[in-house]
């Protein structure tokens, strides 16, 4: 009668996969905890909370850079997520798989699979991102052929090249959609002397981001509060000076993509070239970011078919056929 969860445990969201079902839940990984350490809201309602609590409440992601910063909270999260997904009078523990950065450490791993069994697990398994994002994209990874997916999230960008079921040459950096927010709030900052929080540098991000520069450009108007004078303004942005103001860090997104490349196999190279690269994840659906990847690379780029849910869908996939992805996930009871 076990239950089966896939959860895709991501820096800014939380997305549950339950086979048969699909996406069945889908909030931010955020808690809002009290001085005296009470978890007052998790999820959508602890978003909204961000940037706007009083002295003795602070709301925050317990997860950093895809792994686990704060082990308690972390666990709080889960619970609440596995009982949301189940039900509260669910009896039986679910077998739950989880998805981790391909630049995890054995210390960071263990972590989650323990927060995941005392948040209610019977078994905990975890899955290297790259891998789920892969058999979530509909990629057949157990050919004897090269596929190289980018999986960028919130916290990481995890770059791997996937042949026979096993990752070949992989690297993870902490640089993705959080990064980005950060560096359009600094340009905010430097250029326009106006401070705006987390949620509006996102909103910008999304509404007129580009990984390169537009003819025709989008625009639209930052609220914040003037550095010099404190009061509330509002400043008219353009797409042009969003993409000066990530240039660098989409630079670093792909020097981790060509040091992949440079570690690859000639064999698995070629097949590359054939195939492309196969993009995932909510912050690769930046616009234009596959014109750029194919500019800087001279390989193809193309954003996967649902990308923001291929690593959830992926989770789902292996669940029902653990016996065929055995070789890529690691066990705990």
């Amino acid at each position: 009668m076990a239950k089966k969860l896939g959860i895709d445990l991501g820096t800014t969201n939380i997305l549950v996969f339950v086979p048969g079902k699909g996406i069945v839940l889908n909030e931010p990984s955020v808690v809002a905890v009290s001085d005296d350490n009470r978890i007052l809201a998790i999820g959508t309602d602890a978003k909204t909370m961000i940037g706007r609590t009083p002295g003795d409440i602070s709301a925050y992601r317990p997860m950093k850079d895809g792994v686990i910063a704060d082990y308690r909270v972390t666990e709080a999260m889960l619970r609440h997520y596995i009982d949301k997904t189940l039900g509260k009078w669910n009896v039986f523990k679910p077998d739950v798989l989880i998805s981790v950065p391909a630049g995890v450490t054995s210390t960071e791993r263990r972590a989650v699979i323990e927060a995941a069994v005392k948040a209610g697990a019977r078994n905990a398994y975890v899955v290297k991102e790259p891998i789920l994002a892969a058999i979530g994209a509909g990629i057949p990874i157990q050919e004897a052929a090269g596929h190289m997916i980018v999986d960028i999230g919130g916290g990481t960008t995890d770059v791997a090249v996937i042949s026979l079921g096993g990752i070949v040459a992989s690297t993870s950096v902490k640089v993705a959609g959080n990064k980005l927010d950060l560096a359009i709030a600094d340009y905010m900052k430097k250029v326009h002397n106006l401070i705006i929080g987390d949620k509006m540098a996102e909103d910008v991000k999304i509404k007129i981001g580009s990984a390169i520069p537009l003819e025709e450009e989008l625009s639209m108007d930052v609220k914040g509060r003037d550095f010099v004078l404190g009061l509330p303004r509002t400043v008219e942005l353009k797409t042009n000076e969003v993409v000066k103001a990530v240039n660098k860090e989409l630079r670093e997104m792909i020097k981790a993509v060509k040091d992949v490349l440079q570690e690859t196999p000639p064999e698995l190279s070629s097949d590359i070239i054939d195939k492309g690269i196969i993009m995932t994840g909510g912050s690769s659906q930046l616009r234009h970011f596959p014109e750029l990847m194919l500019r800087r690379t001279g390989v193809k780029a193309q954003l996967a078919k649902d990308a923001y849910f291929c690593v959830a869908k992926g989770t789902g996939i292996a669940l029902e056929h653990l016996d065929t992805y055995k070789k890529s996930i690691i066990a705990k009871r």
